[in-house]
């Protein structure tokens, strides 16, 4: 059972702070996504976990020891790097047996460790290949088993796909969540690309200017975001700014309930919570933009003045220019930077 509470944790640089005072606990065999944009402090946050930052303030407890203070080396952790970081003067095998031999197990330790290792990760062909001879996914298989095999209590990675293209990038990310399974190893996964924090995460912790917005499970954070910067960070949101007055909001032609006192407040809408057709307090907005993804279109129209992004349907038969009834299914509004109302709590 490895478990991982963080208590306080701070970081300061001079004037500068990286990570404000946040409490952190993530349970045994949870993969859990540090998610932000650049400058949030979501790497800067796993560097202090994985012990190559020193925090400020605050306690890293590791199944309840506290190592915040200690060295990499002497914590139970293993870091993937983006950069893979691989010696390449040495071979796939001594690249995987090299943490194991600085811990002092014998040859045929090592040797059954790296072994499967490689199996783990579907390079048992390679391990007499140097990385200059991998292409850039068995590379990044060949840094996971490195630290597999040193058997962490917590497992650290980096932004380990960011260099990778598309396709290579969606289907390691699939065979990273099943190496998380069958282990069972408690994981810290750092990612700026919300389907990835979506597709691999138990948990997501959504990061801001060194502050912790809000942490969830990825349908929680989608259907749910409990701030305006998580509404416009995760998927897409039409984000209007509103005036609630007698109960409402009336946002070219469409009439809102609303349930707060009178004010200014933001209007949050996701694109598939727009109904196209006739409807209940429809109104008919010009058709700008069309994009076809294959799957589904998307939209960009205006009402009044105001553009939403609108998800349709492939079979959808909408052309550029033509008028376009919507209506709005659900909607959230935010107000001091928290959510006030949900439609579908009311």
């Amino acid at each position: 059972m490895s478990t991982l509470d963080l208590i306080d944790v701070t970081k300061t640089y001079s004037i500068v702070t990286a990570i404000e005072p946040l409490s952190l606990k993530i349970g045994d065999g949870e993969l859990v996504c540090l998610l932000g944009p650049s400058g949030s402090g979501k790497s800067t946050l796993l560097r202090i976990i994985g012990g190559f930052e020193t925090p400020t303030s605050g306690k890293v407890l590791i199944d309840g020891v506290d190592v915040a203070f200690d060295p990499p080396e002497k914590r139970p952790t293993a870091m993937v790097f983006q950069s893979h970081a691989l010696w390449q003067h040495m071979t796939v095998f001594e690249n995987i047996a090299f943490g194991l031999k600085l811990r002092g197990f014998s040859k045929q330790e090592i040797s059954r460790k790296v072994e499967a290792g490689l199996a783990l990760v579907g390079l048992q062909d390679y391990a007499k290949r140097r990385p200059s001879q991998l292409s850039g996914g068995q590379r990044q298989r060949v840094a996971i088993a490195r630290c597999v095999v040193l058997e962490p209590k917590i497992l650290l990675m980096d932004e380990p796909f960011a260099s990778l293209d598309q396709h290579l990038r969606d289907r390691l990310r699939e065979e990273v969540r099943q190496i998380q399974k069958t282990l069972g190893i408690t994981t810290v996964f750092v990612t700026h690309g919300q389907d990835e924090a979506l597709s691999v995460a138990d948990r997501i912790v959504v990061m801001s200017m060194g502050r912790i917005e809000q942490v969830g499970t990825p349908g929680d954070i989608y259907a749910t975001p409990a701030t305006p910067f998580v509404a416009s960070f995760i998927g897409d949101m039409n984000m209007i700014d509103v005036t609630v007055a007698n109960g409402g909001i009336d946002i070219g032609g469409i009439t809102l309930p609303v349930t707060l006192p009178d004010g200014p407040a933001t209007l949050a809408v996701r694109p598939e919570d727009i109904v196209l057709g006739s409807g209940n307090m429809t109104s008919e907005a010009a058709v700008l933009r069309i994009v076809n993804y294959g799957s589904f279109i998307k939209i960009t129209a205006a009402l009044n003045g105001v553009q939403w992004k609108v998800q349709a349907p492939k079979t959808a038969s909408i052309t550029e220019g033509a008028a376009l009834p919507m209506s709005i299914s659900r909607y959230q509004i935010f107000r001091d930077d928290r959510i006030a109302y949900r439609s579908d709590e009311a």
